[in-house]
């Protein structure tokens, strides 16, 4: 019999596939650096514009890839008692929202929050810094 607490399937599933995705975080984090080393290596060379565009989007999605495993990392480290299903009643959902709130202060989480804004903010820079959706005209 395990020792703890229980947790439902609708919370476990959601945990453990949070838990997988975490374990990727360093790998999808050394795959954003690479891609951002062969776009830095291309402007530098003088790529012309569509190698660019193609090494741009690849970053993009690289980041929001490392984004979405520190996210993932920050759940996991928060605990289960954050995730709530939509089909609990609202009384449980509203403990999630509110454990959610006090573990995003545990000195243990404290770390992921702070990676989740770099990366959030990295992305957000190289977005408003490079086009990474089509224009209208072109």
């Amino acid at each position: 019999m395990p020792l703890g607490r229980r947790v439902s399937k609708d919370v476990a599933e959601p945990y453990e596939a949070d838990q997988r995705l975490a374990a990727e975080y360093e790998d999808r984090l050394a795959a954003a650096g690479d891609a951002e080393r062969a776009l830095r290596d291309a402007q530098s060379a003088d790529a012309p514009l569509p190698e660019l565009r193609v090494l741009t989007l690849a970053f993009d999605r690289a980041m929001t890839a490392a984004l979405a495993a520190a996210e993932a990392s920050e759940r996991v480290a928060m605990g289960p008692r954050v995730y709530a299903a939509d089909t609990q009643d609202a009384k449980t959902r509203r403990a999630a929202e509110i454990a959610y709130r006090k573990a995003k202060a545990r000195p243990a989480v404290r770390p992921w929050t702070d990676e989740v804004d770099r990366l959030r903010t990295a992305r957000e820079a190289h977005r408003l810094s490079f086009k990474t959706v089509p224009s209208a005209l072109g």
